[in-house]
């Protein structure tokens, strides 16, 4: 696919993310709105998948361990086609197969539940090291918030995949720089990050996490490294795509009016 239309599919899953959120009631779309060209490019590029199978046998792995901003992965799998695009309408609703959070009980194309901070990452490394046992050459790759690095389990995988040199796990980091309360930095600053996953063992790249063409090729630059776990910091823009909500901790878990909601959708080309 090329760069043009990945852009075009980014820009389509931020129209759906909008209409997730709807008119006056919360939705995390600062987040989901900071990862959704690096979503867009593993799903519609790089990613070995099946749009009829979402259990294909031989498909590489996608792991959101900031599950709550699940609604960009939410918008690829209704791209892709394991669900109706009509079940967007129903997201947070009651026995609704589009959870708040990533349900792997309730949702084609959801490998493992997520959300609870921390964890993402190490079910990853459970999943890449059970590949390696299987002498499977299938990928894994997890993207993890930059709030979440105060979560100490972050830490412990970190140390466990350097460990068992798993180089078939390629973490992205969303650095967007806010967390629900604020700026990072001002809070429990984890910085200087890529010196720190280096210090770990980890291969490191930094990137424009909204640059597809720069997405791409630090994925492919990810699949020459062997013997280590890959990490590509993103440096991304929290609620990218809505002026009014760009760099706006508000907009993490914001509640759009139906003036706001309409402008959004207006930016966003619709």
């Amino acid at each position: 696919m090329t760069i043009e239309r990945l852009s075009q599919k980014a820009r389509s899953m931020r129209r759906s993310i909008v209409r997730m959120v709807g008119v006056g009631k919360a939705g995390h779309l600062g987040g989901s709105l900071s990862i959704t060209d690096v979503v867009a490019a593993l799903y519609f590029s790089k990613m070995k998948l099946d749009k009829n199978n979402p259990r294909w046998e031989k498909r590489d792995y996608f792991l959101l361990s900031k599950g709550h901003a699940a609604l960009a992965q939410y918008a690829a799998l209704a791209e892709i086609g394991y669900f109706s695009e009509n079940e967007l309408d129903h997201v947070k609703s009651l026995e609704s197969m589009l959870q708040g959070h990533p349900d792997m009980s309730k949702t084609p194309g959801v490998e493992a539940n997520t959300g609870s901070l921390g964890q993402g990452l190490s079910i990853a490394c459970g999943i890449a090291a059970g590949l390696k046992i299987d002498k499977s050459n299938r990928q894994v790759y997890c993207v993890v918030g930059d709030g979440e690095l105060d979560e100490g389990q972050i830490w412990e995988a970190a140390m466990a995949a350097s460990f068992y040199k798993l180089d078939n796990l390629t973490a992205i980091l969303d650095n967007n720089g806010l967390m629900a309360t604020g700026v990072i930095a001002e809070r429990f600053d984890s910085s200087p990050l890529p010196e720190k996953w280096r210090s770990f063992g980890w291969w490191v790249h930094e990137i424009d996490g909204h640059a597809i063409k720069s997405i791409l090729e630090a994925l492919e630059e990810a699949d020459k490294v062997k013997g280590q776990p890959k990490m590509i910091i993103a440096h991304t823009v929290k609620g990218k795509g809505i002026p009014f909500a760009e760099n706006q901790p508000a907009f993490h878990n914001g509640i759009l009016t139906q003036e706001q909601y309409e402008l959004a959708l207006q930016e966003l080309g619709e």
